[in-house]
């Protein structure tokens, strides 16, 4: 089947004979999937990207680019598009497929916590098996804060298992002798491993897109019937656009872990923010992300945390003062976060 009707069925889109070829990127908490996603979508090859993503909060889509933004929907003046995989993953596949502008390739990010199989077999389990062509799974590797047992995270291990190329990334944060011994780590969990070093993610676009690596046809029946592909997989036509907060729990509880979101209409004081993070907070927090507001500043502040590093980005506010954050970590006392990040408010 080499054409699909669009939901109108006034217009037919061809897909090539192979399907559109898919790369997915994965990788844990922090290592760079997002910086990797925006060196694609600045594509300098010409290839006309779609990215699928959870969340548009990371993308950071240089303002020019940006030619039109439906709800779900981003379009960049280059011809590439990014989605969010809010009605389910199927159905985001379809909205690519189905629009009149040609696509070349597309990219998926997956959470940090979760296992790349049940989106690899939703690949080769659905009918996108006939309108997709698997290409490779990327895991990128944080080589600073990666230990074998810093995670104890069965996701992390099956993200390394899964992969086709592994981007061992941020190597400039990290001492030779350490990204030497995650390297033998990483050949002792996948035999045969391709490994390629990274700064910051960029990584020239063909090393990494259109390889055909992905071996489709391990991936057996059996496979498919045991993890019920059925449970991912949301028929493309009812779009119930319903917005899903705790979108990412369900997949961190399995292993342990748990985001805790914290808003507040009050600013916070920057020195008590300052030893929370640097005193109070928990050491099993690997993540966290949002947008601070300060008493003693007009700006607003975008925080990243990724392991033991954090950074703080100023810009305008485009909306009124508010604070938004999150944290990801295993087995965290939520009651006791809210506590401390109440008393830092002003």
């Amino acid at each position: 089947m080499n054409t699909i009707a669009a939901p109108d069925n006034d217009i037919i889109t061809e897909v090539p004979k192979r399907g559109m070829p898919v790369t997915i990127i994965t990788g844990f908490l922090g290592s760079g999937k997002t910086t990797l996603l925006n060196q694609i979508l600045k594509n300098k090859q010409d290839l006309k990207v779609a990215v699928l993503v959870n969340e548009f909060g990371d993308i950071n889509i240089d303002s020019q680019l940006l030619v039109s933004v439906d709800q779900d929907m981003l379009e960049l003046s280059n011809g590439c598009i990014c989605c969010t995989i809010n009605d389910g993953l199927v159905d985001a596949v379809y909205r690519v497929l189905e629009r009149e502008e040609r696509i070349d390739y597309l990219v998926i990010e997956t959470t940090g916590v979760a296992d790349p199989l049940p989106i690899i077999l939703t690949f080769l389990g659905t009918e996108l098996r006939d309108l997709t062509n698997l290409d490779s799974i990327i895991t990128l590797v944080d080589a600073e804060a990666f230990t074998p047992n810093h995670f104890e995270s069965e996701a992390a291990l099956k993200q390394i298992t899964y992969s086709d190329i592994i981007l061992l990334n941020k190597t400039d944060l990290a001492p030779l002798e350490k990204t030497k011994e995650v390297e033998e780590y990483i050949h002792s969990v996948k035999e045969g491993a391709r490994i390629l070093h990274t700064q910051y993610g960029q990584v020239a676009l063909p090393l990494i897109l259109g390889l055909e690596l992905t071996p489709t046809d391990k991936y057996t029946a059996e496979d498919v019937d045991h993890h019920h592909v059925d449970e991912h997989h949301h028929h493309h036509h009812d779009h119930e656009h319903e917005h899903h907060h705790e979108h990412h729990s369900h997949h961190l509880e399995n292993d342990g872990f748990i985001s805790v979101s914290f808003q507040a209409d009050r600013p916070f004081d920057v020195h008590k923010f300052e030893t929370f993070l640097t005193e109070e907070m928990p050491n099993n927090v690997f993540r966290a992300k949002g947008i601070l507001w300060f008493s003693d500043s007009d700006l607003r502040h975008i925080f990243q945390l990724s392991g033991p590093r954090y950074h703080l980005y100023a810009d305008e506010w485009r909306t009124l003062p508010k604070n938004q954050v999150v944290f990801i970590g295993r087995k965290l006392n939520m009651q006791q976060m809210y506590t401390q990040l109440n008393n830092c408010l002003v």
